[in-house]
């Protein structure tokens, strides 16, 4: 499928694919102007964030002087391949800045994250961090969470059908993440249920509140309150919405 780009008056098609990564790319070109020399910066998880990696692997090659922290394996292997210095919780008391993407995010600035499986690294990289960017496409702003985009919630492989059935209790239609036939696991060997929540999420902090009273649930991808900045990108650039 292809779509037709305006871009500084130039006329050219595209497919899908490259739509939505020049989208990526332009709100992470944004984002990572933020990043200044000595920061200690988190990196997060998905095509978005990769994005901002790359680009932040061009800075350094160029002299930028920053460490990172990766939410994930596949963020740390990608970090180390642009020279990206890589740093862990033991040696530093705290994060600069970090980038990631969301999954959804409302008028609020709330979020769903974690279709990458990465959600427990991100949610405790995004609370350790003085600031949280997110960069998104147009398409993840919603009006409400939960409606187009399942929520993930990682939890434990011990017990997760009983989990589940919690969830459930709490108005969720879970379902097990697979990896062909077998349970996706992420990299803290943890389950994850994709919860839908017919009708979506009215009250995002009461639902994240709910959920992680359940015995077996390590984490959900309710990410409320947590950002004060949203870069979007365009075809044409990124605009940033900001609530105090």
């Amino acid at each position: 499928m292809a779509g037709h780009i305006v871009s500084g008056g130039c006329h050219f098609n595209m497919t899908t694919q490259e739509q939505q990564d020049l989208l990526k790319r332009q709100a992470a070109t944004l984002a990572i102007e933020s990043v200044l020399d000595g920061m200690i910066v988190g990196l997060g998880t998905g095509s978005t964030a990769s994005w901002a990696v790359r680009l932040l692997g061009e800075r350094v090659a160029k002299g930028l002087t920053i460490q990172g922290v990766p939410t994930s394996e596949a963020t740390a292997r990608l970090a180390r391949e642009v020279g990206i210095p890589l740093v862990d919780f033991e040696s530093i008391w705290g994060i600069d800045l970090t980038l990631d993407g969301a999954d959804e995010v409302d008028s609020d600035l709330n979020m769903v994250k974690g279709g990458g499986g990465a959600l427990l690294r991100e949610k405790i990289v995004a609370t350790a961090s003085k600031e949280l960017i997110i960069m998104v496409d147009p398409a993840k702003l919603v009006p409400r969470l939960g409606e187009h985009f399942p929520l993930p919630v990682e939890v434990t492989p011990f017990g997760w059908q009983q989990t589940a059935r919690h969830l459930a209790a709490v108005g969720a239609q879970p379902k097990l993440r697979m990896t062909g036939a077998r349970p996706f696991e992420t990299d803290n060997r943890n389950f994850i249920l994709d919860c839908r929540f017919p009708g979506g999420i009215e009250n995002p902090g009461r639902t994240e509140f709910d959920i992680d009273r359940i015995p077996g649930v390590v984490e959900s991808g309710l990410f409320v309150r947590m950002t004060r900045c949203v870069i979007v990108g365009y075809p044409d650039g990124a605009r940033a919405m900001r609530k105090d």
